[in-house]
């Protein structure tokens, strides 16, 4: 199996759940998962339901990053779901040494929906957000996703045609047969 030391770091906003629920995924799917949670939503009962089931399962929720040295020699691949799509502003503590971590490391990273530290619509406009060598756009690519030069997934084939016609979604990929993941090639 490629990339079986799986590193996810999550935030405390619905981004951070997605990565709660794939760490979830993953640990089902086989990998040896390990979440870092800086800073845990615990005013949602969703997000202490998501902690104690991962919490059942055995995996490990830290409170911090690992050391530099740990990241290379503990982990294949690094999932980042810090900040999603209602990210705005300045990475404030304790993300923003994360993130500076990240940017030095040389595991690959793969991004949830949006690299963390990015806008949305403008991409990384000041140039301090991640740059993950691979996107997995949730539902439909967000217009942030122009500016990245990675390998680019969508994920998810849960859009009704309705919600398709009313934003204009045009030129989403076809998923084939039953796979709920298409690459996206620019």
């Amino acid at each position: 199996t490629s990339h079986p030391r799986v590193l996810i770091i999550c935030g405390p906003g619905n981004n951070g759940g997605d990565g709660l629920v794939a760490a979830r995924h993953l640990f089902h799917f086989g990998r040896a998962v390990t979440v870092v949670l800086p800073k845990p939503n615990t005013k949602r009962q969703l997000f202490i339901n998501l902690g104690a089931q991962l919490r059942d399962l055995g995996v490990p929720v830290l409170p911090s990053m690992p050391e530099a040295v740990a990241l290379t020699a503990d982990y294949d691949v690094i999932v980042d779901a810090i900040f999603g799509f209602s990210f705005a502003g300045d990475v404030r503590p304790p993300f923003d040494d994360v993130i500076a971590q990240l940017r030095e490391c040389s595991v690959p990273i793969a991004s949830v929906d949006i690299p963390s530290g990015w806008h949305v619509e403008d991409g990384d406009t000041t140039g301090a957000g991640l740059r993950p060598d691979m996107l997995i756009s949730l539902t439909a690519p967000k217009l942030c996703a122009r500016g990245f030069r990675g390998a680019h997934y969508l994920g998810g084939r849960f859009v009704p045609p309705t919600i398709v016609e009313r934003y204009k979604l045009e030129g989403l990929p076809t998923f084939p047969g039953a796979e709920q993941v298409v690459r996206i090639v620019s």
